[in-house]
């Protein structure tokens, strides 16, 4: 099939990647060129615009946020202007729902079909093929997404025939892991105060109660500190709280979880937390206990271990 591809960021270069290795004709762009280069060994063709990445019967969209969506889709000689009637564009972004829905009203103007595919997985998934895909959209349109979804994931999830749908489904998912990462952060800085290693009690935790993906990824990068290089930046993390909580706001449906993670993210990035990964919130109950680091936050002399009756 010939696709084309825009958006090489850590996730979209390795989709990119596995839809080339899949036999597909990839025609990739990037606003920086040397992204779109790298995978011209693969035996992708590197566009020089958006218009021309929108000469195929598929364009698959990966970006960061709304305002970088919006400017390729909507932007003069953007990827609406410039899509065929009949063409189908997937969108992978986690984006809002009201923007989603916005551009499935554009894309239903110009007689063009729209796909929302957003994934759940880090980079390395996205390198490995072993993305987990959540799909909403007209029935013919993800008949025709399916060999290109199966390359890039392990297991597609199709959700609605809306695809706003999938994107508030995104979106509650990343508010879950976010809400796991802080809970995780907790309660390590809790045990370490009393004197107990972070890595066996990770051990204990994701061996037992809580033997999950999100418990072990996240909770290992906490344990060792370890956020950089970001797989996921924490001003994207922000980002997806917000959304998640436009979405709820629409719906009349409170998220006092997800309010108390804006302020998390807004005091990682006020204190130098820019370029460190989401999962950094995690260190933020260390740090407050005086008995950890994170990112570019003033360093809290080292506490004492408290002794536990």
């Amino acid at each position: 099939m010939r696709v084309g591809f825009i958006g090489l960021g850590r996730m979209g270069s390795g989709m990119a990647e596995n839809l080339v290795r899949a036999g597909h004709e990839l025609v990739v762009y990037n606003r920086s060129r040397a992204k779109a280069e790298a995978l011209a060994k693969f035996g992708a063709r590197v566009a020089d615009s958006v218009a021309e990445a929108c000469q195929a019967e598929t364009v698959w969209t990966m970006l960061a946020d709304d305002d970088a969506v919006q400017h390729i889709v909507q932007g003069e000689n953007g990827l609406l202007a410039s899509l065929a009637p009949g063409a189908l564009h997937i969108s992978s972004s986690t984006i809002g729902v009201a923007l989603s829905q916005r551009m499935t009203e554009a894309h239903d103007a110009r007689r063009q079909r729209f796909v929302a595919a957003p994934v759940f997985g880090r980079p390395e998934a996205a390198k490995a093929a072993a993305l987990d895909v959540v799909v909403a959209g007209a029935r013919d349109a993800i008949k025709s997404a399916a060999p290109l979804l199966d390359a890039i994931g392990k297991k597609t999830f199709v959700v609605a025939e809306t695809p706003s749908t999938a994107n508030l489904v995104k979106l509650s998912g990343n508010f879950l892991i976010a809400a796991a990462i802080e809970s995780i952060g907790e309660a390590m800085a809790l045990v370490s105060k009393g004197g107990v290693d972070k890595r066996q009690y990770l051990e204990i935790l994701t061996s037992t109660l809580f033997d999950a993906p999100a418990y072990k990824t996240y909770g290992a990068l906490i344990a060792e500190s370890r956020f950089e290089p970001a797989g996921f930046a924490a001003p994207l993390g922000l980002k997806d709280v917000r959304l998640a909580l436009a979405a709820a706001e629409d719906l009349r449906a409170p998220m006092p979880i997800a309010s108390l993670l804006r302020d998390r993210f807004l005091t990682l990035l006020a204190n130098g937390g820019e370029a460190l990964d989401w999962s950094a919130i995690g260190s933020l109950a260390a740090w407050e206990a005086g008995v950890g680091e994170v990112g570019g936050l003033p360093h809290r002399p080292e506490a004492p271990a408290v002794r536990t009756k």
